[in-house]
């Protein structure tokens, strides 16, 4: 069997194997460029050398760049701000959103972009009382077309600028994505507007949704949070030291109430302890009784009544989590109390059982009570970890909502527009400036390094690692140059706008069923090939197949971001095509009508 031939089985068998979908795409990567070494196609180091490619460099590090915008706040502020912006009205917010999101993805790719956005857009669903289906497609769709204004808004882009360089043409700067991606942005919002209220079905969200937007203001209408509580800390010499704690009477301070005592150890002062230094007195009450009350007895404020306003229990530095006492748990029979400090600095603003407030007074917890715990966000997210109590909303994505600009948004803001201004001006290669900016989102703390490690989609990082080999090899033997040559004996020679067409169609229906990443490494030798084969310039029809490999419109499993919105937007599998092929078959015409104007055939 000739090396073209072995090519293309190697080839079919990878296809089939992504169309099966039985095996992890990764694990059909490795066992793809196995095979090629294998079978002699290529050597050890180009079966290998897909990993270290600046390509998987810069895709890897542009994951946790888009990691450390979205943990800072930075997308749910701009979706906040949009929707305020623009109004209630239908129409306006359809469009706002689906111009967000391709903005959006045009910096944090197409999966970030519809993660961030999601929990949004179902509030916002909810609260104009319009169906998520109606808004969720649309959005997944108009993200792939924003994928394509930018060289960071998809893989894709990276891959065919770097096959333009490889095919001895210029490598795409930064913004040239933008001159087709701006017509199929605005071709998107177009279709869904005149489109999606006929095609797309109006069924209710499959999962929950929660509007976390006024989240605060909620919890303090829940746990009753009016006066607040005062910490005061016992300095020496206090008259209160040595009285037994149920012995301790405020009487003479008209107003003010005493909720609890608790020790420097920690634990709630027992009513016939004494209370020595240090221990904290738990007062609530009228702030002139409690002004007379502090050096009459010595005692000193360690804290202040939180403000039962949103910005006073939850802002960038500090916010409260909402916890369940489990069965089993240490917790059980400890006892708690308004103003009790927790762990470092979490402290207990609110306890409550069988959903009615116990009062400002000490409790002997039992499972199923609940507790709101304020603190700041880096102590409430270590809750995460915590099996003694149960978090009732995820600490992350509660941040995300109902605080969105985060503390570290600035420094995250910065280092963006660094990266962007750098791959711009081409200082840089890619993978150097990608790299310069993730590690500087962990050095200045926009994100730690454990989730910089979870940021990364290593899904990717291997399934292109893998595939790259393939690309080589297809090029390198022959095959590429194989099937070009067929695919010009279809259209015709001498026929680039049909050679267009075809490439655009081959690519469409393959990304379907394939990864759009998968999808672009196979067909951009045979592109490049067909190229060169017709006298063509390598460049328009590789930005050709950018705008085809983003095309993954028809079916829920040709990209993440379908199947992200396929829950809580209700879909089926066969409701995609319905909205989806009128918006493929704009992108072919505005693709194949304007990249030959732009970059000459």
């Amino acid at each position: 069997m000739s090396p073209a031939a072995t090519s293309l089985t190697v080839l079919a068998a990878t296809v089939v194997l992504f169309v099966w979908n039985r095996l992890p795409v990764g694990s059909v990567a490795v066992l793809t460029c196995l095979s090629l070494y294998a079978t002699g196609l290529v050597d050890s180091d180009t079966a290998l050398s897909g990993f270290g490619d600046p390509v998987v460099v810069f895709i890897a590090s542009l994951f946790v760049v888009s990691e450390a915008i979205d943990s800072a706040g930075v997308t749910t502020w701009a979706g906040r701000r949009l929707v305020e912006v623009v109004g209630d009205g239908v129409v306006r917010l359809t469009v706002a959103v689906l111009a967000l999101c391709a903005v959006l993805t045009a910096v944090i790719t197409l999966n970030g972009s519809v993660a961030a956005l999601l929990p949004v857009v179902l509030a916002l669903a909810l609260r104009i009382g319009r169906s998520p289906s109606l808004l969720l497609m649309p959005m997944a769709f108009a993200g792939s077309a924003g994928s394509l204004l930018a060289l960071t808004g998809s893989p894709v882009n990276v891959i065919v600028s770097e096959a333009a360089v490889g095919a001895g043409s210029p490598a795409f700067r930064f913004f040239d994505f933008a001159v087709v991606g701006v017509p199929l942005v605005l071709g998107t919002i177009a279709v869904v507007v005149l489109l999606a209220p006929r095609v797309l079905p109006q069924r209710p969200s499959s999962v929950p949704v929660r509007d976390l937007g006024r989240h605060a203001s909620r919890l303090a209408a829940y746990y009753e949070l009016h006066e607040g509580f005062y910490r005061l800390r016992v300095r020496p010499g206090s008259p209160v030291v040595g009285i037994p704690a149920g012995h301790l009477d405020l009487a003479a301070y008209p107003g003010v109430t005493l909720i609890g005592i608790q020790s420097v150890g920690g634990h709630a002062v027992a009513a016939e302890e004494a209370v020595a230094e240090d221990d904290v007195v738990v007062v609530s009450g009228d702030s002139d009784a409690v002004s007379r009350l502090v050096p009459e007895l010595r005692l000193s404020v360690a804290m202040r009544p939180i403000t039962t306003e949103s910005s006073g229990i939850m802002n960038r530095e500090t916010g409260v989590a909402e916890v369940v006492v489990p069965p089993r748990s240490p917790l059980v029979g400890e006892t708690s109390f308004p103003g009790q400090l927790r762990a470092a600095d979490l402290v207990v603003l609110g306890v409550r059982r069988l959903g009615k407030d116990v009062g400002p007074r000490p409790v002997e917890l039992v499972a199923g009570d609940s507790l709101l715990l304020h603190g700041t966000w880096t102590s409430i997210e270590e809750l995460v970890h915590d099996r003694d109590a149960l978090l009732v909303d995820a600490p992350d994505l509660v941040r995300r909502q109902a605080v969105p600009l985060g503390p570290r948004s600035g420094r995250a803001i910065a280092v963006l527009v660094v990266m962007v201004a750098f791959l711009a001006a081409g200082v840089v290669p890619p993978a150097v400036a990608g790299l310069a900016a993730a590690t500087a989102m962990v050095l200045t703390r926009v994100i730690t390094v454990n989730q910089a490690y979870r940021a990364v989609s290593w899904q990717t990082v291997v399934l292109i690692g893998g595939l790259i080999p393939l690309s080589t090899a297809i090029q390198s033997s022959g095959a590429a140059d194989l099937v070009a040559r067929g695919l010009i004996g279809i259209v015709g020679n001498g026929r680039p706008y049909l050679l267009l067409v075809a490439i655009f169609a081959l690519t469409a229906v393959l990304g379907q069923v394939v990864s759009n990443t998968a999808t672009v490494l196979i067909v951009v030798p045979i592109a490049v090939a067909a190229a060169q084969d017709t006298g063509a310039s390598v460049a328009p029809v590789l930005m050709l197949v950018a705008v085809a490999g983003a095309a993954s419109l028809l079916t829920p499993i040709a990209t993440p971001g379908n199947m992200m919105v396929m829950g809580p937007g209700g879909y089926r599998f066969g409701d995609y095509w319905r909205l989806g092929l009128p918006v493929l078959l704009v992108w072919m015409v505005v693709a194949v009508g304007i990249i030959p104007l732009v970059w000459r055939l």
